[in-house]
């Protein structure tokens, strides 16, 4: 056979490609399992810090797009109509138009919990996997836990708090090994406190409850409470604004990645607009974006109400800008 291969080379190189093409067909397309925690990204500080440099660079390009669309069609705020009648002037640009998810994550996208209604995308869970002290909050269960499921499925640390008045516990989803780590409260989250004894349904503002439950930063916030998340978060974010009193202290908002679904029934394009503004003066960038198809698909002839968006801060100091 050596003899052979001497006398003609060229049935080697055709052995050796027959050999080559045979392993790289038999063998997996990725050996390492598919489970979170293969997927981190292993980079160094200043890489992650040139990744979010150059995702705001982008991410101002779209503001200022953004403010040319409004010139353009407008040409000021109150002038743009969130869901426009097929009218001149074409096209008819949407309230999400003006909102694109344009910020790049700088780690994994992975969906988590159920497809369609239930599931939320999430930049980089493989950062919170490790980390001590981790602090998720839930508002809005619905008896649909997957979401939370899978967030204490891929961290080891991680505790989540949940809220929603209309239901008595999380989903079925969450096993019961997971459930040391749930805490579940029967209350609502509102733009101001309202629990006393003449309150048919107790509500709390964001700061109330952390508060109460001693936490300074949450890791990760989910939010999809029926178009209360507006009033909520203008409470919240007022004081991290220029002249509040937490800006003024030179604190970073406290949340390091926001999952939220709009319900904008009702708001003004002005309003949205100066509400999306301060979510981003305070550092929210969105990285992530679906219109809620369930809801448009029983609510045909009518308008593109409800839409889903997933955010990071990229300032101050979280697990998703800076290794802690």
């Amino acid at each position: 056979m050596a003899g052979l291969f001497q006398r003609h080379p060229r049935y080697a190189v055709l052995l050796a490609f027959l050999l080559v093409s045979t392993f790289y067909i038999l063998s997996p397309y990725n050996t390492r399992p598919v489970g979170l925690g293969s997927l981190s990204i292993n980079m160094n500080s200043t890489e992650l810090q040139s990744r979010l440099i150059r995702a705001e660079h982008i991410y101002d390009r779209t503001k200022q797009q953004r403010n040319q669309l409004i010139k353009k069609f407008g040409p000021t705020p109150d002038k743009i109509t969130n869901f426009p009648p097929d009218v001149e002037p074409w096209p008819p640009y949407t309230l999400w138009d003006y909102l694109p998810a344009a910020f790049n994550c700088p780690h994994e996208v992975e969906r988590h919990g159920a497809l369609g209604d239930g599931g939320k995308w999430i930049c980089g869970l493989t950062r919170l996997r490790e980390k001590k002290n981790c602090v998720i909050y839930s508002f809005g269960i619905n008896y649909e836990s997957s979401f939370e499921a899978a967030i204490l499925a891929n961290t080891k640390h991680c505790e989540i708090w949940g809220y929603d008045f209309s239901v008595k516990s999380f989903g079925p989803e969450i096993p019961w090994a997971d459930q040391s780590r749930t805490h579940f409260f029967p209350y609502g989250l509102a733009g101001k406190d309202s629990h006393g004894p003449d309150d048919k349904n107790p509500m709390y503002t964001l700061e109330s409850l952390m508060r109460m439950n001693g936490h300074t930063h949450i890791d990760l916030l989910k939010i999809d409470i029926e178009s209360w998340e507006f009033d909520t978060l203008e409470t919240f974010v007022k004081p991290y604004l220029e002249g509040g009193s937490k800006h003024a202290e030179g604190s970073a908002f406290p949340v390091g990645q926001l999952s939220i679904e709009l319900h904008v029934w009702g708001r003004s394009f002005e309003y949205l607009l100066k509400w999306w503004e301060n979510l981003e003066y305070v550092g929210l960038r969105p990285f992530w974006t679906e219109p809620n198809l369930v809801y448009q698909n029983y609510n045909r002839g009518g308008s593109a109400d409800l839409a889903e968006y997933s955010f990071i801060n990229i300032k101050g100091v979280n697990a998703y800008n800076r290794d802690l």
